[in-house]
């Protein structure tokens, strides 16, 4: 058993070789104890305290403990046995890049862990939708950066060149941003649709020759249905480069009505008719105060009155008018007026 023991593998002892694995294998299971005492007893006791920022802390760094542990035991096992000295410049690389991942690691998951706990309740008691989309964007931001400045800084600690890699970064972050400047845009124009607010979610616009109402507002892009009832995706950059028209930011609806009476109409049936008009409009709850009645043309086959209302907003569009073109027909039947319809008169001229 000794003969065996001291049997050399790749310059070290089988006995060395297994104290190693004893070490590396004590570090794995000294970490699980940690973390089933994080688990069982130390989050109880937070638990009890009346601020929350204890327990974030306590619950994000239970795995990077672990992750710790495991990389001491690596680092004690393996320093121990005899290797060139170029696996000694390999390890010590390898050990600085694992303890800032592990610490990059940690950051990433205490910063979003604040972010939800504190920063998303805050926005989700708002009324704009801004920050709802906004947080989203910021919270993979902030990740992204802390673990693109962990991976510079560890390769930094390394002993590689960073400055070099930088560079070649900025190159290539340069053709990224060209191929990718239309989705910048579009996150651009997302952002302008949430500060500026020249519609929001349920309004009806134009735009680009589609009309219909606005049912999702996204960072990168918008979605519309038509009045036919299809569904449309409109890149928000659309919105920064071309005029919108928010049918539903209309204070009223104006109406114009041009009526023809029939050339046989008497002055004061023309009277009666913009009496008639001004009454129906004065009994109709939907309909604005601010009126014009005139009698404004002779036409080629009728004598014109210009009617013109204004439909609250808050009422139903098609039922007022449906309503209102009702009423007028009735009553303007009821009083003898009569509608014009294109005619023509013919005189013939004969010679004796």
């Amino acid at each position: 058993m000794n003969e065996f023991l001291a049997k050399e593998f790749y310059h070290n002892t089988v006995l060395n070789w297994g104290i190693t694995l004893l070490i590396i294998i004590g570090s794995i299971v000294l970490g699980k104890i940690m973390f089933w005492i994080f688990g069982n007893i130390v989050k109880k006791l937070t638990a009890k305290t009346k601020s929350k920022i204890d327990d974030i802390i306590v619950d994000m760094i239970e795995e990077p403990i672990v992750l710790a542990l495991t990389i001491a035991g690596l680092w004690f096992g393996l320093h121990r046995l005899d290797f060139p000295e170029g696996w000694y410049v390999w390890m010590g690389k390898v050990y600085h890049i694992l303890i800032t991942v592990n610490v990059t690691w940690l950051v990433a998951r205490l910063v979003d862990a604040i972010i939800e706990e504190y920063i998303v309740p805050l926005t989700e008691k708002t009324e704009s939708d801004l920050d709802d989309q906004i947080i989203p964007i910021v919270r993979k931001g902030l990740r992204s950066s802390i673990w693109i400045l962990g991976i510079i800084v560890a390769l930094n600690n390394a002993g590689y060149d960073v400055g070099a890699l930088i560079a070649g970064l900025g190159i290539g972050g340069l053709a990224l941003a060209m191929a990718a400047k239309d989705s910048v845009s579009n996150i651009f124009g997302g952002v302008m649709i949430f500060t500026d607010k020249p519609f929001k979610v349920g309004d009806r616009i134009k735009i680009n020759g589609f009309d219909g109402t606005i049912i999702e507002v996204g960072i990168r892009t918008s979605r519309m249905k038509t009045l036919e009832g299809r569904l449309v995706t409109i890149p928000n950059s659309q919105f920064t480069g071309n005029m919108v028209e928010n049918v539903s930011a209309e204070p009223t609806r104006k109406v114009v009505l041009n009526l023809g009476l029939v050339y046989s109409t008497t002055p004061e049936q023309i009277e009666k008719a913009i009496i008639i008009l001004k009454e129906i409009a004065a009994k109709n709850n939907d309909i604005e105060e601010d009126i014009l009645v005139s009698f404004n043309s002779f036409g080629d086959f009728s004598l014109g009155i210009l009617f013109v209302y204004y439909i609250k907003k808050e009422s139903d569009i098609l039922n007022t008018q449906t309503a209102m073109n009702l009423e007028i027909l009735k009553q303007f039947n009821a009083n003898g007026l009569e509608m014009a319809f294109p005619t023509q008169t013919i005189y013939t001229k004969k010679e004796g």
